[in-house]
């Protein structure tokens, strides 16, 4: 097996803008160099070239998935069912599904046990997505999600969750700051935890170096959650008892704010049966994501993959198209959300670029997204850490 492997395709989009025909070079994981003048390669290599037509870009990432969901028209019920070590090889055949599709660096925001954290230890000798893991979101007893095991009220116990989480190696801090449409009594409208609550949680997983994400519906969560300071705020839907109604000043506070609104927009096509309280509201919800990206606001697509029929594992080629029809983004822009923008968001700075010192998790479309934005559901081949993985 030679040491230096080199891909190269007719179009390469590095993350941030396309940069034509080029050659990546890359050694033990990482890529050495990329070339686009066409000079002689180094003598040796192993050259695989996917042609004219082809694209090479950055592995894509989806900023917020559920790898514990089983994406079943009932995935609290199926999720009782499974023991944990069951669970977790439903888990791994997700993630699988997921690298398939070219997405190659994950964050889960809500699972049982930590089982995202034991996943990611299998990734050592299995071609898994790395994984961000936020392990069992924090959430009031009885509230959304409360099933996942993450209940927490009190100063004394959200500091501990915090700790706790730190403790175990998790990447990120989830805390359901509103209710959630999966968890049976919960209502997406209503708060869970009021602002000190919120900022005291931000606060203990900021020194202990996580991020902090805010699972956010009703326009006063929203509202908290921006100044309690999280890193990424989730959903984003402005839900009110039964309808949307969003604020255009904190729209634009939003969009003003260091905060990333992390969208959860793309179904799968097919017949998938929506309440018809959220089909009423989508409109409403996709137009206030469109407001708040022309003011200015940090997108990225996190897909909540799982959570039903509509949302596979392997959504994201449709988030991305979503982005692009509904929310109002070029397809330039909407693969630097799923790239670049995202991996920052996430804080995987050696993700989401095609450039020297990066990893070399790489995909290989047949077509150029950036021209066309549904080639990304075309994948020809999938780097990880520079091997190939499909």
């Amino acid at each position: 097996m030679n040491d230096l492997l080199v891909v190269r395709a007719g179009h390469a989009f590095n993350g941030e803008r396309s940069i034509g025909r080029a050659a990546v070079l890359i050694a033990d994981g990482k890529v050495r160099d990329v070339d686009t003048s066409g000079v002689q390669l180094p003598e040796g290599a192993e050259v695989i070239d996917f042609g004219e037509n082809a694209c090479l870009l950055p592995g894509l990432i989806d900023a917020h998935v559920h790898l514990a969901f089983d994406a079943s028209a009932d995935v609290v019920t199926s999720l009782a069912a499974c023991d944990d070590d069951a669970l977790l090889d439903q888990m791994q055949a997700a993630a699988i599904q997921m690298m398939r599709a070219g997405i190659t660096t994950v964050r889960d925001l809500g699972d049982r046990n930590y089982l995202s954290l034991r996943l990611a230890d299998r990734a050592a000798g299995a071609p898994l997505p790395d994984i961000v893991a936020a392990g069992p979101p924090i959430t009031t007893s009885g509230g959304h999600c409360h099933f996942l095991g993450g209940a927490a009220e009190g100063n004394a116990a959200l500091r501990a969750a915090v700790r706790e989480r730190a403790d175990r190696g998790c990447g990120v801090v989830k805390v359901m700051a509103s209710g959630g449409n999966l968890t049976t009594g919960s209502q997406p409208h209503e708060s869970q935890y009021d602002l000190a609550a919120l900022r005291l949680v931000v606060d203990a997983a900021h020194s202990a170096g996580l991020q902090a994400a805010a699972h956010v519906h009703g326009a006063r969560a929203v509202a908290d959650a921006v100044d309690a300071g999280f890193d990424t705020l989730e959903h984003v839907t402005f839900f009110t008892a039964d309808g949307v109604d969003a604020d255009p000043a904190m729209l634009d506070r939003i969009a003003a704010s260091d905060t990333v609104v992390s969208v959860t927009v793309g179904l799968k096509p097919g017949n998938h049966p929506a309440p018809p309280a959220m089909l009423q509201r989508m409109s409403a919800i996709v137009a206030n994501h469109g407001r708040m990206f022309r003011a200015g606001a940090t997108m990225v697509p996190g897909t909540d993959a799982g959570i039903s029929p509509a949302k596979p594992h392997d959504v994201l080629p449709y988030s991305l198209r979503a982005l692009v029809n509904q929310v109002g983004m070029t397809p330039q822009q909407a693969m630097r959300a799923a790239t670049s923008v995202a991996a920052k968001a996430i804080g995987e700075a050696s993700k989401g670029q095609i450039a020297a010192g990066a990893d070399a998790d790489i995909v290989v479309l047949r077509g150029d997204p950036v021209a066309d934005i549904a080639a990304v559901q075309d994948v020809h081949a999938v780097f990880k850490g520079g091997i190939r993985v499909r």
